[in-house]
């Protein structure tokens, strides 16, 4: 079985938030995951007031970039969540999009090595071990939580694949997540066991007209033709294609309006309810643990029962207070 999750858009005004997380609640979605993006919103804030605002709800902090924050403080942070809010929070770390990180100057020297200590840093700390490395020297939580997240690698590249398999306990990737890509990352990943989590993001529209679904996610795709998507796009039978499309497109928005009809249902759990719907399984066929929709639609508060109704067959419209 695979669970079916939603994102919290990230420009999402912040008095919008909390309704949101309701209605994605009552909406039947296992998960809602938050972003933290280079001027928008942070991801702890966001994260605190969702679990604050809903009741069984989980939260997926997607992702905290690793150069961003200090280990031990971001330890506890985390620890403070999930000892406030117990089983209901997944903890994603990653290296963080290169350019983003590079402009807070907070690229470290070895992507790789800081993603190591820090994972193995976070977990250990979240398990009230005393941690020396990582820039840590004896740190220690004082009130380590009774139900431990679980802490997932938000990467994509190879060794980084390689490297979350053997310390970390699943995956965050980020959309498209197509069954070939998730082929690839369980293969990366190695010998895993069957507790390893592998979180997919995937833009999502629905209507009753698929192919009128699919124009609406277009926006979503333009940049999935830049490098930092080669390792999504390689896999997939018109990976070449693609790219070739891309390099003769004079800008994004040309290039996402030309892909075919039939590579944007290939890249997307965009179409009619009976479309997502087999995406959603097909996904969880290939090795996800959790699909995580992305609203296309410019009012994803709006989108919202739509996509509840036909990923979790309920519409979300339980009224509540807060």
């Amino acid at each position: 079985m695979v669970d079916a999750a939603l994102l919290l858009p990230r420009d999402l005004p912040g008095d919008r938030v909390r309704e949101y997380a309701r209605a994605a609640e009552d909406g039947g979605f296992s998960e809602l995951w938050v972003v933290e993006d280079l001027g928008f919103a942070g991801g702890i804030a966001q994260a605190a007031a969702i679990l604050a605002a809903t009741e069984q709800l989980r939260v997926g902090l997607g992702i905290l970039p690793v150069g961003a924050r200090n280990l031990g403080f971001a330890a506890m942070e985390v620890a403070s969540l999930a000892g406030m809010f117990p089983g209901r929070l997944v903890c994603g770390i990653g290296h963080g999009m290169p350019g983003w990180m590079r402009q807070v100057g907070a690229w470290p020297a070895s992507p790789l090595r800081a993603l190591e200590d820090y994972l193995v840093g976070l977990r250990a700390l979240l398990r009230g071990e005393t941690v020396s490395g990582g820039g840590l020297r004896e740190v220690r939580l004082e009130a380590p939580p009774a139900v431990v997240p679980p802490v997932l690698a938000g990467v994509r590249g190879p060794r980084s694949l390689a490297l979350a398999g053997r310390v970390a306990d699943g995956v965050v990737l980020a959309e498209p997540a197509s069954p070939v890509y998730l082929a690839e990352v369980r293969a990366a990943c190695g010998e895993v066991g069957p507790e390893f989590a592998v979180v997919a993001f995937d833009v999502a529209a629905v209507g009753e007209d698929g192919a009128a679904a699919r124009q609406r996610v277009r926006p979503a795709l333009e940049w999935i033709g830049e490098p930092d998507w080669a390792p999504h796009v390689r896999p997939l039978p018109f990976g070449a294609e693609l790219a070739e499309l891309r390099a003769a497109s004079p800008d994004r928005a040309a290039f996402a309006a030309a892909l075919p009809d039939a590579w944007v249902r290939a890249l997307t759990a965009a179409g009619t309810p009976e479309e997502l719907r087999e995406r959603v399984g097909a996904l969880g066929a290939a090795g996800a643990t959790t699909v995580v929709l992305l609203p296309a639609d410019p009012d994803a508060r709006a989108a919202l029962p739509g996509l509840a109704a036909a990923a979790t067959g309920r519409d979300g419209q339980r009224s509540r207070t807060l």
